[in-house]
């Protein structure tokens, strides 16, 4: 193997580990009062990181490393733009959060940060230890991380439950990888792509299969591998919260979409079936619970696990008609970068509207649009664009993965968009029900005391990002199909 080393492809991941070290250090040697330069320190080091990502797409050079074990190319770029830009909006959403809650600053950015780092490894990880060593870097961190409300039971509940069932799928999903390696003696994307070939009808590669694609069913909340989810977003600090249903949940789709896609062409007819099954079991599972939920965090959890389907129906659909897959794969990453943009947003709105309301229950946000106009039309921007109404860029994901399920033709695809149309439809109910009690219910006769506090410049800088992306990708979606265009080069085997 050769270990010549590219240090500027590895810039991003390298910034991050020297901020992780600052945070590190600072928290050991300042005192209480002055811990807030962790975050300063941590949300710093997350911006520095994306001036590498901008140098290395304008010279949009392709970079293979360790005999292709990790590669950065344009596809890699992208979702580490992503996960670099959602991180920093969660640090954002952090900020004030977790200084006006007492928690422990220095563990915290740390913690989180080291699972920013895990989500850029997996981006380009083209083998399976890689690709483990990332996946586990992103989740492992999270398991404490949801429960850092300490003396807070559903804290507690929401990180037990999150680590008993993340370490039960961490189990099948490597049992799954093994099996792999066992039965073709390759760990490289490009290795089992060829030794996979004719081995479809083996039992042991069905069961292999399988249970990778149940391993990484629990990591994205894929129905019926969904039921930690809801309780777990609930308990977590909102900003946790708001990382597991993007940067985690992308960096688990991330890990689903090479494996199938790089590793597996071979076996589509295995799991070609079980991705079709998962797509429409989280599409109508996750909107139909997200119909009875009275509780935003927990609206917005069935949402996060019926948005995976929506995610899924383009992957599947393309797989099971056995045609167009890079349009297929193209659309689903075009969903996932949209999704995370605008979910982000919705769970700032989140922490805006709890600190406006003292409540997180939707009738306790009638009237807010009244009480406050401008977080009013942001928590309109948000629901209506994950709902996917034009011009909002939720329009241009539904489009994408619509638009790939029609390519991809057949009776078996057709059934699928029609199931996806059906849920489209009632999510649209439930995010307009949130619309409705902020601007068209009357607003309660006392407004609570904590309704005075204003949102920290922090909370405003989130927004307002989150709030223009949403809006200049509905306007332009020209910037989403470059995301497409860089898909299709790792669809197409480039």
């Amino acid at each position: 193997m050769t270990w010549e080393i590219d240090y500027l492809a590895l810039a991003p991941e390298l910034v991050i580990v020297v901020t992780l070290l600052v945070v590190l250090a600072l928290d050991l040697f300042l005192t209480r009062p002055n811990k807030y330069w962790t975050a300063t320190a941590a949300v710093a080091g997350t911006a520095l990181a994306a001036i590498p990502l901008v140098i290395l797409a304008v010279e949009g050079e392709n970079v293979s490393m360790f005999e292709g074990s990790y590669v950065v190319d344009e596809f890699a770029l992208v979702l580490k733009g992503l996960f670099v830009v959602s991180a920093y909006l969660v640090l954002l959403l952090s900020h004030h959060y977790i200084e006006s809650e007492r928690f422990y600053q220095g563990e915290y950015y740390f913690l989180l940060l080291a699972s920013v780092l895990g989500s850029l490894v997996m981006a380009s990880a083209r083998d399976l230890i890689i690709l483990f060593i990332g996946l586990e870097l992103t989740t492992g961190p999270l398991f404490l991380l949801a429960g850092w409300r300490k003396g807070d039971a559903k804290s507690n509940e929401a990180s037990v439950k999150y680590f008993i069932l993340g370490v039960l799928s961490t189990a099948i999903l490597l049992w799954g990888m093994s099996m792999l390696y066992g039965l073709t003696g390759e760990i490289t994307f490009a290795g089992l792509a060829t030794a996979t070939a004719g081995l479809a009808d083996e039992p042991a590669m069905i069961v292999a299969v399988l249970f990778v694609i149940v391993g990484f069913a629990f990591k994205i909340s894929a129905a019926p591998f969904h039921f930690w989810a809801p309780d777990t977003y609930e308990g977590a600090p909102t900003p946790v919260t708001a990382y597991l249903s993007v940067n985690s949940k992308a960096a688990g789709f991330v890990a689903f979409l090479l494996v199938m896609y790089l590793a597996l062409p071979e076996l589509s007819e295995i799991w070609a079936p079980a991705l079709w099954i998962l797509a429409a079991a989280s599409m109508t599972l996750g909107n139909l619970s997200a119909l009875r939920q009275s509780n935003i965090v927990r609206l917005l959890a069935y949402s996060s696990i019926a948005q995976a389907g929506f995610m899924l129906v383009p992957f599947a659909a393309a797989a099971v008609a056995g045609t167009n897959i890079e349009e297929g794969f193209s659309a689903t990453v075009i969903y996932l970068v949209i999704y995370a943009l605008m979910n982000v947003g919705a769970f700032a709105t989140v922490i805006a509207g709890a600190n406006r309301t003292a409540t997180g229950d939707i009738d306790g946000w009638a009237g807010l649009g009244k009480i406050d106009a401008r977080l009013g039309v942001l928590i309109g921007i948000f629901f209506f664009s994950l709902a996917g109404i034009p011009p909002l860029a939720g329009w241009f994901a539904k489009f994408a993965m619509f638009r790939a399920v029609i390519l991809a033709g057949g009776t078996a695809t057709v059934v699928l968009a029609v199931i996806a149309a059906v849920n489209a439809v009632i999510a649209l109910y439930y995010y307009a029900r949130v619309i409705k009690a902020v601007w068209l219910d009357d607003a309660p006769a006392e407004v609570p005391a904590r309704a005075e506090t204003p949102p920290s410049v922090s909370l405003r800088l989130a927004l307002l990002i989150s709030a223009a992306l949403t809006i200049v990708i509905g306007f332009f979606p020209a910037i989403a199909t470059f995301v497409g265009d860089a898909s299709r080069i790792i669809a197409a085997g480039g």
